[in-house]
């Protein structure tokens, strides 16, 4: 099993070890795309301060994020797992997993990013900031970037196993399965389920929704569950107290699952 997982805007502070070492990251044959991207992220933030804080994102409050983009290749560097600090990490609770599901965590999670492109949670990186929604000069849009780094890669990451995609609509973009890959792939959806004056109504949720995939992953590590296939994904699911509801697709598309919740 294979596990896509967003980043957050949330991040750790730098580490207090060693700075980035490009040679030791996952997935190496996506480094010569990870440089082109870090280069042009360093020399964007370390110009007109205006500029680029609007093609960032940045609000007034967020200006120091440019600092930390422009000593990348310096600062200290901590692993993944470690770096991401925002709600489904928080329900991840990765630091509190027993080795067996630790193990299976470092095997089947890939973290993406709009820097790195995918990473593994042990890969040690710096804090930074860049979504994967930006428009990076010059390199563009970073979704149709790095989907033509990725399709390329990724197809082998994913083997002939289950992807369980949990990203965000601006990851989701960095790689989409395609072929094989996509009919053994399942998405997730998070919705509440509560009674409005008599009459049970649904509702996607957003923070919550992070809060649910998160307890999904750890609860599938803590399981020891080793699902194939989307179909086996949602016994596993439902095996595991989760209220799964899925149709599957047609030969080649992946599977959407939804998980219906009633408290938040």
């Amino acid at each position: 099993m294979l596990v896509l997982l967003p980043p957050s805007e949330g991040k750790a502070a730098a580490g207090a070890g060693a700075p980035l070492d490009p040679a030791s990251l996952s997935l190496p044959e996506l480094n010569p795309a990870r440089a082109r991207v870090l280069d042009a992220l360093v020399q964007l933030s370390g110009g007109d301060q205006d500029r680029a804080a609007e093609v960032l994102g940045l609000s007034p409050g967020l200006r120091g994020e440019l600092a930390r983009n422009t000593a990348l290749r310096t600062a200290g560097a901590l692993p993944a797992g470690e770096l991401y600090t925002g709600v489904l990490y928080d329900a991840l609770e990765l630091s509190t997993l027993g080795p067996d599901a630790r193990a299976r965590a470092t095997r089947s999670l890939l973290v993406f990013s709009g820097l790195w492109g995918a990473v593994r949670i042990t890969d040690r990186i710096p804090p930074y900031r860049c979504s994967g929604g930006v428009k990076l000069p010059p390199l563009g849009p970073l979704g149709t970037f790095w989907r033509a780094q990725t399709a390329a890669v990724l197809p082998a990451v994913a083997g002939e196993g289950l992807v369980l995609d949990l990203r965000s609509s601006a990851y989701a973009a960095l790689w989409r399965p395609s072929g094989p890959v996509a009919g053994r792939t399942a998405t997730v959806r998070v919705l509440h389920e509560r009674e409005v004056a008599g009459v049970v109504k649904r509702t996607v949720v957003s923070h919550f929704n992070k809060a649910t995939k998160g307890r999904i992953v750890r609860n599938l590590l803590e399981a020891g569950a080793e699902p194939e296939s989307p179909a086996e994904l949602v016994t596993a699911l439902r095996d595991l107290k989760h209220t799964v509801e899925a149709t599957a697709p047609a030969a080649g598309k992946p599977w959407a699952l939804d998980v219906v919740v009633s408290e938040l």
